[in-house]
């Protein structure tokens, strides 16, 4: 082959290259069936990209089991069967402890905190980095306040209430607070919630915000509601990007998309909050809604601080967070103080820096 016919060769395959990079087209699948409002955080996103990137990206999205079962999401997306899959972080936790953490908290983070977080104070960088080292990108995109709380047949008020009972609960913190509270978790997909509530397999369960529990039909089922939904104090969603279709997109394609999922991180935070007051109005009707006392919450955020320092402890990668978590907390807190009560929250009396320092430094 002479030099001319390898330089011509190798143009022709770069200008292939170009011409596949300029236009691709992306499966999307989610963890969410379309019977849960979280899955329009996904078609909005969607939606988005394909408004402002669709000149290069194009996606189609599949809703959650149609293409492979919602536990699998996160393998299809790591071996490239599908280039994007969108989830909630917390699923992952077997493969990471800091999953969790960047899912949701116990009694720590509002829907803002996680927002102000992600965006100024280095958070964004924490999912990318542990998304990263199973071969894929991830854009955070949708978040939500406080979960709805235990749906009962009983009222529960206080601590003591929650002595022997089965309730369907996520994280592991989560359910090593409940289990010190005197009760215990039972992890089941939420779509098992409803019939395990209506057969008496769990005494009590949650899965989401108000509107979405009510989609999932919890009020008929149960009598009862235990607000404030202390164990998630908020939640983030996104989704998951295979690193090798990541890299072949362009720079100003990759910030379209990130540009579309902060727009839908924020029109997330008000979507749901509206759809949260209508299905109050909705719960308020159906059900008896009880709350727990100022002392019960305080007792809480007590059990929960020191979970997250021993968790901490035992996963240096999850210390990291909880540490810039806290370190955001307490930057924060003297102008959230100094602006109450016209502020974004509540500073939570958490855990302590020094305590989860020596737990990463020891790790």
């Amino acid at each position: 082959m002479t030099f001319k016919t390898l330089a011509a060769t190798t143009a022709l395959s770069l200008g292939l290259t170009g011409a596949a990079a300029a236009q691709q087209t992306w499966t999307m699948t989610t963890t969410w069936p379309s019977s849960l409002e979280l899955i329009e955080f996904d078609r909005h996103f969607v939606d988005l990209v394909n408004k402002l990137a669709g000149d290069e990206v194009t996606i189609d999205f599949y809703e959650g089991g149609s293409l492979v079962p919602a536990g699998e999401v996160f393998g299809a997306v790591q071996s490239g069967t599908v280039q994007a899959g969108a989830d909630w972080p917390g699923y992952w936790a077997g493969r990471d402890a800091a999953f969790t953490a960047l899912a949701t908290t116990p009694a720590l983070f509002n829907a803002v905190d996680y927002v102000n977080w992600i965006q100024e104070w280095g958070g964004r960088q924490f999912y990318e980095d542990t998304y990263g080292e199973f071969g894929m990108m991830y854009l955070p995109y949708g978040v939500t306040n406080n979960e709805s709380g235990f749906h009962t047949n009983k009222q529960v008020v206080t601590l003591e209430d929650l002595q022997g009972m089965r309730m369907r609960v996520s994280g592991n913190e989560q359910g090593r607070i409940l289990e010190r509270l005197g009760g215990s978790q039972v992890s089941m997909a939420g779509g098992e919630v409803y019939q395990a509530l209506e057969r008496g397999v769990i005494d009590g369960g949650e899965f989401s915000t108000p509107n979405v529990d009510w989609s999932a039909g919890f009020q008929q089922v149960t009598s009862n509601w235990s607000t404030p939904g202390w164990h998630q104090s908020a939640s983030v969603f996104g989704v998951m990007i295979n690193q090798d279709a990541w890299d072949q997109l362009s720079d100003g394609a990759k910030e379209k998309l990130r540009i579309a999922a902060d727009a839908t991180m924020l029109w997330s935070l008000a979507f749901t909050e509206k759809r949260a007051t209508e299905a109050y109005a909705k719960w308020d009707e159906a059900v008896q809604i009880d709350r727990y006392s100022d002392e019960a919450l305080a007792e809480i955020q007590q059990i929960a601080n020191e979970v997250i320092v021993e968790v901490s402890c035992e996963s240096p990668t999850a210390g990291a967070v909880y540490l810039s978590m806290v370190e955001y907390l307490n930057d924060y807190a003297q102008w959230r103080e100094a602006s109450a009560p016209y502020n974004l929250g509540r500073t939570p009396d958490g855990p302590s820096a020094e305590d989860l320092e020596a737990c990463v430094d020891e790790g």
